[in-house]
């Protein structure tokens, strides 16, 4: 089956001599709710990819270079958690999920598939764009392979047998390149940059995703999790992210 809707708009992006658009892709079986995101993105100039189903947003992604995906959880077929799964196994863009679900285990499942945000339905669609716009920016910034990524100057950390570049995004670990999301590097980065000093979840949260805490969440601790999963941390005898319990995480000098 192809995919049934397809609206571009431009938006180009002055970054020196670079033009780019930047592309968003809505997958959602409930097409009332796609039309209302795309309304609110295509006024803020993306170009819009929209299917109501899984296997055809994955024909999307294959086709054309997205920047960032939102992501249904409830959809016939496959769902949106092994759709996101599967665009891990080769993407790093964002990606944000939507769902009617709002218990923290489902927040904590969502991520954990490699989500980059977790917004519940119903949602204040400017909410939503703000935080389009909010990972967009993380992503442009700090991943090498967008075409709209603006170079900055170097700035490395060297730290525990680990590399991290922020101008290329990459992180080395024993001599091994670790793939991160925009996300993990940012907490990486944000712990690797303030070697020795303990932040709290709700420190983290505010520092990387640049909002206010105003419940308490397990984002971060997900997060964490899976970047010390990809950092193979079980295995390593002196660990590189520190748990200090009932206050923080810290990385040490």
């Amino acid at each position: 089956m192809k995919p049934i809707w397809k609206v571009r708009v431009k938006q180009v992006v002055n970054k020196g001599e670079i033009r780019v658009d930047i592309n968003i892709l809505v997958v959602d079986d409930e097409k009332e709710i796609a039309d209302l995101v795309e309304i609110y993105l295509v006024s803020d100039g993306y170009t819009v990819f929209k299917a109501n189903n899984a296997e055809d947003g994955l024909a999307i992604i294959e086709k054309e270079e997205i920047h960032l995906a939102i992501l249904d959880i409830m959809m016939p077929g496959m769902d949106g958690l092994e759709m996101c799964k599967k665009i891990r196994e080769k993407y790093n863009f964002p990606i944000i999920l939507l769902s009617a679900k709002s218990a923290d285990i489902d927040k904590i499942l969502g991520l954990g598939t490699g989500a980059d945000d977790y917004v519940t339905k119903p949602f204040n669609t400017l909410e939503l764009t703000a935080r389009v716009k909010s990972q967009l920016r993380r992503y442009t910034q700090l991943n090498p392979n967008s075409t709209v990524v603006e170079k900055e100057d170097t700035n490395e950390i060297r730290l525990k047998g680990m590399v991290i570049n922020k101008e290329n995004h990459k992180v080395i670990i024993d001599g091994n390149e670790v793939k991160l999301t925009p996300i993990e590097f940012d907490i990486l980065y944000l712990l690797a940059s303030n070697a020795g000093k303990v932040f709290s979840t709700d420190d983290i949260f505010e520092r990387v995703w640049n909002e206010k805490v105003y419940e308490a969440n397990n984002t971060v601790m997900v997060h964490i999790r899976r970047l010390r999963g990809k950092m193979n941390e079980d295995s390593r005898e002196n660990k590189i992210i520190t748990t200090v319990w009932g206050v923080g995480y810290k990385i040490e000098r």
